[in-house]
């Protein structure tokens, strides 16, 4: 009994690391690749580093992203680093 009492307040943090850390980031991460898997063409969005564009195209691995800034030309970016989804 006393074991158990002197490792409690471990399992106790253990659990409320769960609760307040884990949880959360894995479901984060989960709607980021729910995002990333829905990406339409025509979808206007934001990349990780700020760029914003037009989806042109996208594939198993990477998206083409058409913006302003850069002209008619289209810009490759992996598809991770897609960050928000502006319109759909």
């Amino acid at each position: 009994m006393e074991f158990f009492m002197a490792i409690l307040p471990f399992l106790v943090l253990i659990l409320v690391m769960y609760f307040l850390m884990i949880r959360p980031a894995q479901k984060k991460q989960k709607d980021v690749q729910n995002m990333q898997a829905n990406m339409q063409k025509g979808d206007e969005i934001i990349t990780i580093g700020g760029l914003h564009g037009t989806v042109e195209s996208f594939d198993q691995k990477h998206m083409y992203i058409r913006t302003d800034a850069a002209g008619s030309a289209v810009l490759k970016f992996e598809r991770v680093a897609l960050k928000e989804i502006v319109k759909q």
